[in-house]
């Protein structure tokens, strides 16, 4: 179960993200939602134990955050995040399978283990290589975009976690290809992974948690088209974006570095 209640995050420069409360079971697909720049990344970051909050509080699972980030670190795993858990180019799909098992294998010899997880986590994922232009053969850099992103959750489902963090779910995707993402998401999330997906457009049977300019400083949603000249609530939206965006920066370097 992940609950927040008044979590936030301000950095140097402002705001990253304030004022998120939620309560989610096990097993919920949450959909972390907002434009781009207005701190939902940072904010899927912090509630997967990589980036300490500085407002309010958390619970994932049982672990309280931000006092037992490395507790829910271990319980949680990242898809591709840019800068910090990115999906190497240059690498196949197999040495990309073969390099995560090695790094989670503990003991010296479990060649059957290892080979049940990867094929669980592919079923998951819908991932299957023989579809693809060279098999496991071929480069991330030759995948399609719904591709890596199959490729990346399934590399996050080999340790089995509890929490799973997926970054710019609908990037680039168009209607079929994100209805299949979140499709995807939705069947790990009902075997029992709490999915926390990042999105400029959620799904309408997720969990919707905005971020930064879809709400206005007094928690309402702001009208997009108003106009600066007669609209104060448009002038507060407009410096509000802002200052996220630069915290976010700073925020995200950060993270980078731990």
């Amino acid at each position: 179960m992940i609950t927040a209640e008044g979590y936030g995050l301000r950095g140097p420069r402002g705001r990253v993200f304030d004022d998120v409360s939620f309560s989610a079971p096990a097993g919920t697909l949450i959909a972390v939602e907002g434009p781009s720049g207005t701190g939902r990344t940072c904010l899927m970051l912090a509630l997967t134990g990589r980036m300490k909050a500085t407002e309010g509080h958390a619970e994932v699972h049982g672990h309280p955050l931000p006092r037992r980030m490395p507790a829910v670190r271990r319980i949680s795993a990242l898809g591709p995040v840019d800068g910090i858990s990115a999906l190497e180019p240059a690498l196949t799909v197999a040495e990309h399978l073969r390099e995560r098992v090695l790094l989670q294998r503990r003991f010296a010899s479990r060649a059957a283990r290892d080979r049940a997880d990867v094929a669980a986590a592919l079923k998951a994922t819908g991932l299957e290589l023989d579809s693809l232009v060279k098999g496991e053969r071929t480069a991330v850099r030759d995948l399609e975009r719904l591709e890596a992103l199959r490729l990346g959750v399934a590399l996050a489902l080999l340790p089995r976690p509890q929490v799973l963090g997926i970054d710019d779910v609908d990037h680039k995707l168009g209607d079929t290809d994100r209805e299949l993402a979140w499709s995807m998401l939705r069947s790990v999330a009902a075997a029992g992974t709490t999915v926390l997906g990042v999105c400029t457009r959620a799904p309408g049977d997720a969990l919707v948690v905005p971020t930064g300019a879809t709400r206005t400083a007094q928690g309402t949603t702001a009208d997009p088209a108003a106009d600066p000249a007669t609209d104060p609530t448009a002038d507060r939206t407009a410096d509000a974006t802002e200052e996220t965006e630069e915290g976010a920066v700073d925020a995200y370097t950060e993270a980078r570095r731990a």
